[in-house]
């Protein structure tokens, strides 16, 4: 059967649904499905919080007998695995639907092309690949992390209309307005994990935080690349450690000695800990060792740090390896989370992160943070915003603007959030 406007019409409601929970399905993507019958939707659903039930079953569950016969449009290719719920090809089969139409096949090599397979075998007509350029933006996250073994890393700049992100000496900055500034705390609300660098967590001293009515438990746990352990325990990451996690990455340098009382060296260590645990080495599953000796008591990436702390209270590296240690247990006593990793190599960060469950990642904080991850062509999608406030003596230029976006990278649309102009730019998946 020949895909059909009514399909892709479907299909784009399907991918509209499923974004309701992006961010809130730990390690399972967030999908859409909708059941049709002769042209009325007669169940819909999206993949549960925490990632069960999936999208599926609930829709058929709530069309019933309905589903006979009828048409599913599915955002993914329907599981075809036992993992702890029975695969959704089979609740289909049991439905007696017709016809399912996919817009991404799956890339786990436990589903890949096996349950479009199974439901043909059973006698269900299949079609693939309908509205899949915006059924794979929808499912970004979910598909990098599979395929990339790393979390998709979006990367979010203010830019005032003289090119800063900042000025020097001042802490935050407010360069959009109010709706932009809304904007942005909608995406946090979407992403797994929000990271800056520690000159901006010492400068800005921020929350990190989702602020929005009804939308403050979505907030997403919060990394700082700290070398040194130079966070503040005045900080608002410090305080509100214990509300929505913190996760400080440190350098291999400041490794407790303890931590090598086996004589195995740090890099076989893994990170799947909780927060409060002992410290421990975060490194990526297959390959490549990080590597040491760049970060000193500064910050080499961002040495805004060097600046006045701003609202935060010190912020001053220790470098005895026993207030080395003081420092870390102050941290982790105060909920923060200490893993052990180069914080400037993020083709090591990443894959563990991945390894966590962390599928999407929001580089928020630093021109410098910003820039290291568009230097090992990290970045996936960019969010640019562009302010006509003018930032004047003492800026901090930013890392890039309109003119020069990186080779790969397609503009995908702008938008208006009053004054404030946002372009957004993606490589594709």
């Amino acid at each position: 059967m020949s895909i059909t406007p009514h399909d892709e019409r479907f299909m784009a409601a399907a991918i509209r649904l499923s974004r309701w929970h992006l961010g809130r399905t730990a390690t399972n993507p967030s999908v859409g499905c909708l059941i049709v019958r002769e042209g009325i939707i007669v169940g819909r659903a999206v993949t549960a919080l925490g990632g069960r039930p999936h999208a599926e079953t609930q829709a058929l569950a709530e069309a019933g007998a309905l589903a006979r016969g009828s048409t599913a449009y599915v955002t993914l290719e329907p599981c075809s695995h036992h993992g702890r719920t029975p695969p959704c090809a089979e609740a289909l089969i049991a439905y007696g639907v017709a016809r399912v139409v996919i817009s991404v096949t799956d890339p786990d090599p436990r589903v890949s092309g096996r349950g479009i397979a199974m439901l043909r075998e059973a006698g269900i007509e299949v079609d693939a690949g309908v509205l899949e350029a915006e059924g794979r933006r929808s499912l970004a996250a979910y598909l990098t992390r599979q395929t990339k073994n790393r979390p998709y890393v979006t990367l979010k700049l203010a830019v005032s209309a003289d090119g800063m992100i900042g000025r020097q000496g001042e802490g935050k900055v407010a360069i959009t307005g109010p709706l932009a500034r809304a904007q942005v705390q909608a995406l946090r609300a979407e992403t797994d994990a929000i990271l800056v660098g520690i000159g901006t967590a010492i400068a800005d001293d921020p929350l990190l935080t989702v602020r929005t009515s009804a939308l403050e438990a979505q907030s997403p746990i919060r990394i700082v690349l700290d070398p040194a352990l130079a966070l503040p325990l005045t900080s608002k990451l410090v305080e509100t450690a214990r509300e929505v996690p913190v996760i400080v990455v440190a350098s291999e340098e400041v490794w407790p000695l303890s931590a090598d009382a086996e004589g195995l060296p740090p890099s076989v260590l893994t990170a799947d800990v909780g927060r409060g645990a002992s410290p421990q080495l975060i490194s990526p599953p297959v390959g490549g060792e990080a590597r040491a000796g760049e970060a000193g008591a500064i910050d080499p990436v961002d040495q805004s740090q060097r600046r006045t702390p701003g609202r935060a209270e010190g912020g001053i590296p220790p470098t005895d390896p026993a207030d080395m240690d003081s420092r870390r247990a102050a941290l982790e006593a105060a909920g923060v989370e200490v893993v052990y990793c180069n914080p400037y190599h993020p083709e090591v960060l990443l894959p563990a992160l991945a390894t966590r469950g962390i599928s999407s990642l929001l580089v928020e904080g630093g021109a410098k943070t910003a820039r290291l991850f568009l230097d090992a062509g990290l970045v996936d999608r960019i969010q640019l915003y562009q302010a006509p406030v003018v930032i004047g003596e003492r800026g901090i230029e930013s890392p890039l603007d309109a003119t020069d976006i990186p080779s790969g990278f397609a503009h995908t649309g702008t938008l208006m959030f009053g004054e404030d102009r946002l372009d957004e730019y993606e490589r594709g998946l």
